[in-house]
């Protein structure tokens, strides 16, 4: 017998801990997987035995585009309600927009948590294709300083790059954390890809003269990126 894949082994074990976190918060996610590849089982099966063919055939083909329609349709849903999951577990925890950041695509670069006060309001950087976006996580009130502090000082070292402050939260003018992704996504293209690694040494000096900060504490969950990986069937 021919020993499983490491890479192989470690995708089903990111599968059954996304499935098992999602599960605390939604019981139910289970039933929605499977209806859902019921569902368009069916209808892969209608679609493709309505297709030119006969016998054992036609009937083969069936059977694999109905496994095709079950399995794609199984995997959004499962994506999807486990995306909705971890939000759920992570909202008001210390950190949760640092831990939803990491859902961002290539070519973003996350720094978290750097700058924050006593009370635990904390500043999250994130660079990518919109310049530097700055984002504040904590009472809006304290978090104005800290974020004009942090504006000052990305200012001095990259003043040509778009600088962006976002502020994590439900009240007015916030950002919910369930939509912090897309927000950030959805900025604009300001800042070419050659341009990044210029960049990010700015951002390296300045951050150098910084004190170590560590993340706040909190139980804040940390199986985003094998969640990202699993919707994206990687």
């Amino acid at each position: 017998m021919a020993p499983t894949e490491p890479e192989k082994t470690s995708r089903r074990k990111q599968f059954a801990e996304t499935y098992r976190m999602a599960k605390k918060t939604d019981p139910a996610i289970g039933l929605w997987i499977l209806g859902a590849f019921v569902a368009a089982a069916a209808v892969g099966f209608v679609i493709f035995f309505l297709l030119p063919g006969d016998g054992a055939i036609g009937i083969a083909m069936s059977v694999v585009g109905a496994l095709l329609f079950g399995a794609l349709a199984a995997m959004i849903v499962f994506g999807r309600r486990a995306q909705k999951a971890a939000y759920g577990q992570m909202e008001g925890q210390p950190g949760a927009a640092a831990a939803a950041l990491r859902m961002l695509r290539r070519g973003w670069k996350t720094d978290p948590v750097i700058a924050f006060n006593k009370q635990q309001d904390v500043v999250h950087r994130v660079v990518g294709p919109p310049g530097i976006v700055l984002i504040g996580e904590g009472n809006p009130n304290r978090l104005r300083q800290i974020m004009a502090t942090e504006h000052r000082k990305h200012e001095r070292v990259a003043s040509e790059v778009p600088i962006h402050e976002i502020v994590c939260g439900n009240e007015p003018g916030q950002v919910p954390l369930t939509k912090l992704v897309r927000h950030v996504s959805k900025l604009g293209r300001q800042v070419k890809p050659a341009d990044m690694t210029d960049i990010l040494n700015r951002l390296k000096a300045l951050d150098a003269n910084r004190s170590a900060i560590p993340l706040p504490k909190g139980p804040v969950p940390t199986s985003m990126k094998g969640m990202r990986q699993n919707m994206r069937g990687r």
